[in-house]
């Protein structure tokens, strides 16, 4: 059996990661889900989480909200609605959007989304977290 696979993390806009892996956890819909070479063939639709991914002793982490992923016993595709490196995530920007996401869950208006306003604060979260872990 292999000791890695293909692992490519693309967004509409740009191929985020084309890289060997020895193992990665994805954050599915319903939980975290572990890969490793030779991975049973599966489709799963993502929620908002961390992707982590190991190559070489490394461990890479990126922030991702949404989309799908295939994993084949060889290779897993991650197509994401967004994806950013811990290394790219804008700190400041992320704080500001956990705050207004914040203020958005704690008013009283009758106009407030709340399951997008937690969408937006689960997504800032994620993207704080991932950040802290840039190396």
């Amino acid at each position: 059996m292999a000791e890695t696979f293909q692992l490519e993390i693309v967004t509409p806009e740009k191929m985020v990661v084309r890289d060997f892996a020895e193992e990665c956890q994805i954050p599915g819909k319903n939980g975290y889900l572990g890969i490793l070479p030779g991975h049973a063939p599966l489709i799963t639709e993502l929620g908002v989480g961390e992707i982590t991914y190991r190559k070489e002793g490394d461990t890479r982490h990126l922030a991702v909200a949404w989309g799908f992923a295939e994993v084949l016993p060889d290779k897993v595709t991650i197509l994401a609605e967004t994806a950013e490196r811990a290394e790219e995530i804008d700190v400041n920007r992320a704080r500001e959007a956990r705050q207004r996401a914040h203020e958005l869950l704690t008013s009283s208006s009758a106009e407030v989304d709340y399951s997008r306003a937690g969408a937006a604060l689960e997504r800032a979260d994620t993207r704080l977290q991932v950040a802290e872990k840039k190396g």
